[in-house]
């Protein structure tokens, strides 16, 4: 009996959308919140009158959100670990005060200077890192006590007072843009071809993923899923790189951060030290006793979390150009609250890059949007409260749903 045309037409359309909502159910915390963060900014998009979407307000959100998801990269490793980090604010603090200090008042040269943050931020975190992972003392408790700590450090540091400016490399951290080496009059022709370039080496790695997927009989999304999704990103890329383009290109934080990123998401996904800290995340005594050193493990999350905020510090006090004894206050919860919305579960174990990036821009949209429209201070941390709350409440219903 021969079928009707529509009827297998209706039936390959029936197994598409069973297809597309099965991929959704089982990357739900992903595919979510990015869906979460296109709706927020189309409505602040239109609530603004079309100013979200210009470029300078598109670097501007860039720049401003910088640090958020730096320390959002070494967040998620403490937050997957099963622990917390309360002091990253205080870091940013007493770290910028620092360099302030190096720069200004010891006339250190700024390279030196930010090689001896780093350096500064490492033993911030092993000092707070051997607290928890060898002494056992929760790591809420650590990290209060070093919150406290390194405020009262930062004001000791620069005496209650602002200091700056820095010398103009040192600015340029933050404020700098890449070069136009094509110097195309009106348009930096440079950040399209990095635009290029970069979504071509996203769609190869994307399809050798696949491919080796195949190889060793893994599942694979469908293959219009996959033309889809390549298609997409690469459009938000050029996309991205157009209106950069059309004004002062690339800035050099953004370049970092991609950087960053791409390196964090290979250690998390690629790495024998990314799946050891998803099972001492997941399971620690399991773990340890599989043979992985889960105290050592901690210890190298936080070390990598003082960096992580070191660098934040040092990308701070460049884009304002002093520092301040109010610097980085309150940023450890926009850090933590970019870490959970993004998917991340309190109870450790489960997270991405990502979706730690994904959480750190909806915080930044939302701030960025929010303070566009003219809502208030106060208002604008209820906001960002309530989107937590229902991120955790998403996350307890998920987690009670599979089991």
């Amino acid at each position: 009996m021969k079928i009707p045309a529509t009827f297998n037409d209706a039936t390959s359309s029936n197994g598409v959308l069973r297809t597309l909502s099965g991929l959704f159910r089982s990357n739900i915390r992903e595919y979510g919140m990015l869906i979460a963060l296109i709706a927020v900014m189309v409505f602040f998009q239109f609530q603004t009158g079309g100013i979200l979407f210009r470029p300078v307000n598109i670097t501007n959100l860039v720049l401003q959100n910088s640090y958020v998801i730096t320390m959002a990269l070494g967040m998620l490793l403490i937050i997957v670990s099963g622990w917390i980090d309360l002091s990253v604010g205080s870091v940013v603090a007493v770290v910028g005060a620092l360099a302030s200090v190096l720069m200004v008042k010891l006339h250190v040269p700024w390279g030196l200077t930010v090689v001896v943050s780093l350096l500064v931020g490492a033993v911030i975190g092993a000092f707070q890192g051997y607290w928890v992972a060898y002494l056992k003392i929760p790591a809420f408790i650590v990290t209060l006590a070093g919150m406290l700590i390194f405020r009262g450090l930062t004001f000791v540091l620069l005496q209650g007072e602002s200091i700056g400016p820095f010398p103009v490399g040192f600015q340029k951290i933050s404020s700098g843009f890449i070069p136009d080496i094509f110097n195309f009059p009106g348009f930096h022709l440079t950040t399209i071809v990095i635009g290029v370039i970069f979504s071509v080496l996203l769609i190869v790695l994307d399809m050798r993923g696949r491919k080796n997927q195949q190889k060793y009989g893994f599942e694979v999304t469908p293959f219009y899923f996959f033309v889809a999704k390549n298609i997409i990103i690469t459009a938000a890329v050029m996309g991205l790189c157009y209106l950069m383009a059309s004004y002062k290109g690339l800035p050099n934080v953004l370049i970092l951060l991609f950087v960053l990123i791409a390196g964090y998401a290979f250690l998390t996904s690629q790495s024998v030290i990314g799946r050891r800290i998803y099972a001492m995340g997941g399971n620690e005594k399991a773990a340890r006793l599989s043979g992985v050193n889960t105290p050592r493990l901690l210890f190298y999350t936080f070390v990598n979390m003082g960096v992580l905020a070191a660098l934040a510090g040092l990308i701070v006090a460049a884009r304002l150009n002093s520092a301040t004894p109010n610097a980085g206050d309150g940023m450890e919860l926009d850090v933590i609250a970019a870490c959970f919305i993004g998917g991340a579960s309190a109870s450790g174990g489960i997270g991405t890059v990502i979706g730690a990036v994904v959480g750190a821009f909806m915080i930044g949209v939302l701030n960025n949007g929010m303070s566009i429209v003219g809502l208030g201070i106060d208002w604008q941390k209820v906001v960002k409260g309530i989107v937590l709350l229902i991120a955790v409440l998403f996350d307890v219903y998920n987690k009670n749903k599979s089991t």
